[in-house]
């Protein structure tokens, strides 16, 4: 009764278009967070038939192994934390952790050399974001984990992450940023860690800025056909480009169980937040916030029914909407409702969910619930 879509030629289109962006710089797509919303196994099969694409990135231990039981046998890069009692996975699933901490490091290196292998890891560089990251002063005793267990050989890459790179049309600080990594790098190569690799860019950098693309770069809603924000977008579009760079790939759909009729007066939903003035067809929709539609969406938002708009009354449940569809004609039990997408001349963008909710697209595509069906359209 609820289900989302996801196009084939959508992603394989915004692919296309970050790595023109990419030039030489491989292209390492993000599928963390159920890839966005989107379906961790779906668009990781979807990433496979695409020769061009060699690496993936996830944040857990989980997501990776997910991965590869989705059928990726190619690269995976964990960025973030591994639990210590699990670090085996990381020989087993062969994977690529980034680290950020000594302890991890070195149970890694005393594990490679037990098991005779060499693991592939990446150093987070603390620029100024102020996550997961190294400082300068770290990097020494990093340097001397990595000389004592061969296993570890020394960094295969090194990455950062941008702070205010999306939220602005003002890049001083992501230079700033920039200008750190460069000096982290050059201090890893005195100490003899200079990595293969570095990855800097996300989205928003693969799109503004060339100089951040390295040796890698690590899109994540950009693959998925979103703009990381609006001063990204116009930033690109000052910059003389154009407006058809990314297509959206998701869109959520839904059907009509219940169709009523009320009288005026009548209160709709819990708390009796929305009380009719007039005659009302009201359309239950099988879609709440335990699916991922926004709370905070409640006598706000619109769906999309026979392609016209029909806006949401009352407060959105667990499992349950009510909308209006009193002003949209021949509206049957079963009619297809769209909440994010296109109907028609009508479209209604996970953009606009978010600013209608107060969030950003990212929150409102990662929070679908995973127990949604996705189905992969041509």
């Amino acid at each position: 009764m609820s289900w989302l879509e996801l196009s084939r030629p959508a992603l394989h289109r915004n692919i296309d278009s970050l790595c023109k962006l990419a030039g030489k710089s491989e292209v390492a797509v993000c599928v963390k967070a159920n890839a966005y919303g989107h379906g961790l196994p779906e668009i990781v099969r979807l990433l496979g038939e695409d020769p061009r694409m060699h690496y993936i990135t996830v944040h857990s231990l989980d997501e990776a192994i997910a991965a590869r039981d989705a059928g990726w046998d190619r690269r995976i890069m964990v960025l973030g934390p591994l639990p210590r009692h699990r670090l085996s996975a990381v020989v087993v699933y062969d994977l690529e952790p980034v680290i950020f901490d000594k302890p991890t490091l070195k149970a890694l290196g005393i594990m490679a050399d037990r098991k005779e292998t060499a693991i592939r890891t990446h150093l987070k560089l603390e620029t100024g974001t102020n996550r997961q990251g190294i400082t300068s002063m770290d990097l020494p005793g990093f340097a001397k984990i990595y000389q004592k267990y061969p296993g570890l050989k020394k960094p295969y890459g090194a990455g950062m992450h941008f702070a205010n790179i999306e939220d602005t049309t003002s890049h001083e600080y992501a230079e700033f940023q920039l200008a750190n990594f460069k000096k982290l790098v050059a201090e890893m190569r005195k100490l003899k860690i200079g990595p293969k690799i570095r990855h800097t860019a996300c989205s928003a950098a693969l799109v503004l800025f060339g100089k951040t693309h390295f040796e890698l770069s690590r899109p994540g809603i950009s693959a998925y056909g979103h703009w990381s924000s609006k001063e990204t977008y116009l930033s690109y579009r000052l910059r003389g480009g154009g407006n058809d760079l990314f297509q959206p790939v998701l869109s959520w759909r839904a059907r009509i169980t219940q169709l009523k009729r009320l009288g005026a007066d009548s209160f709709i939903g819990y708390g009796c937040t929305y009380r009719t003035t007039s005659t009302t067809r009201l359309a239950i929709v099988p879609v709440g916030y335990a699916d991922g539609y926004d709370r905070r969406l409640s006598n706000l938002a619109y769906v999309l029914v026979r392609g016209r708009r029909a806006p949401v009354r009352g407060r959105i449940c667990m499992n349950l909407m009510m909308v209006d569809v009193t002003d949209i004609t021949g509206v049957s039990r079963g009619d297809e409702v769209t909440l994010i997408g296109r109907d028609g001349n009508e479209v209604i963008t996970a953009e606009q969910l978010g600013q209608w909710a107060g969030t950003i697209n990212y929150e409102i595509l990662s929070r679908l619930s995973p127990n949604l069906p996705r189905i992969i359209e041509d």
